[in-house]
């Protein structure tokens, strides 16, 4: 993994209410040098992220001026994961194209 850092859980309640990480400023330098080959619309950049021992692919989406990693319920019920807790993160720059290209990724 090529970033590594620990951040708070927090609840965005848009249209669909979610967990999320915001992306430390340095984290989201690693994102933006690599973005331009991975992005593939919106902003959005795939990555390959760990917490704990379990291991995913998402994307990560804009928001102030920096990035924000949505958390799915099954990650936090498998890592006994609540809003307000800080967490371990482990993250990956994905390739263009998103997911792995087999398409085998976990996405739990």
């Amino acid at each position: 993994m090529d970033v590594r850092f620990e951040a708070e859980v927090f609840v965005w309640r848009g249209p669909a209410p979610f967990h999320w990480i915001t992306i430390p400023d340095d984290g989201c330098d690693l994102v933006r040098a690599e973005a331009a080959q991975s992005s593939y619309g919106w902003d959005a950049v795939p990555v390959r992220v760990r917490i704990g021992a379990t291991e995913w692919e998402t994307s990560l989406l804009p928001r102030d001026r920096g990035y924000v990693l949505p958390v799915k319920d099954a990650v936090r019920r498998a890592e006994g994961v609540e809003r307000g807790v800080t967490v371990c993160v482990e993250l990956s720059v994905a390739p263009r194209g998103g997911r792995q290209a087999d398409r085998t990724g976990p996405t739990f």
